[in-house]
This record gives C-alpha cells, sequence and structure tokens, in this order.
C-alpha cells in the first residue's frame, strides 16, 4: 500500500477592518497573504481579526494595524505602527510568529 504525502492548505477566517477609510483591494489581499502564513507556524489558529486605522499624530509612522488571532487557549494581541500598512503588516505578523513559536515551546514543556 502507498501512501502519498498530500498536505492540505487551511485557510483561517480572517476579518478586515478599515476605521474612517476605504482599503483597497491590493492592500486587503496582501494583509490576507501575510496573515495566511502564520498558518505554517501553528495550523490551530481559528480566525483572525485585523483593525486597520490612521493615527492622528504628527509622526511619520500614523499607520496603525492592530491584530487579534484566537486559537484554543488565550487569544494573540499585537497593535503595530509603520509608515505604511503593509509595513505595520509586516512588523506585526513577525511579532505574532516569535508569540506562537513561544505558546509551542510552552505547550511541548508541558
Amino acid at each position: 500500500m502507498k501512501f502519498s504525502n498530500i498536505k492540505y492548505q487551511t485557510f483561517m477566517d480572517i476579518r478586515i477592518q478599515s476605521v474612517h477609510f476605504n482599503a483597497d483591494s491590493k492592500l486587503l489581499g496582501y494583509i490576507q497573504e501575510k496573515v495566511d502564513k502564520l498558518m505554517h507556524y501553528y495550523d490551530r489558529i481559528i480566525a483572525g481579526e485585523i483593525i486597520l486605522k490612521l493615527d492622528k499624530s504628527a509622526d511619520l509612522h500614523n499607520k496603525v494595524v492592530h491584530v487579534k488571532l484566537h486559537i484554543p487557549g488565550n487569544d494573540i494581541f499585537v497593535e503595530e505602527k509603520g509608515r505604511s500598512f503593509e509595513e505595520a503588516t509586516d512588523i506585526a505578523v513577525d511579532v505574532l510568529a516569535r508569540q506562537i513559536k513561544k505558546r509551542k515551546e510552552k505547550m511541548r514543556r508541558v
């Protein structure tokens, strides 16, 4: 009997909300793609909520991205700022990847 190595690609349910502006489809697709890559680190992510905001400060880093991942146990939350929403998303996804890896390490030790 032969078994084939088939990997099933699962995507989490992601809800993206932009506050007081309309995000274009290119930005939404970029965020969706980046957040979906977190499934490589942990396949039990149930859903994700992303909120995009423009900060009213005079600072150049006025694009704010809030990301909340629903994971069995406790949810993971990150808020990052950047010059663009893409930059803030990249930073947030990197932070989330580190948090997910830490959580998996804790789970293995128990």
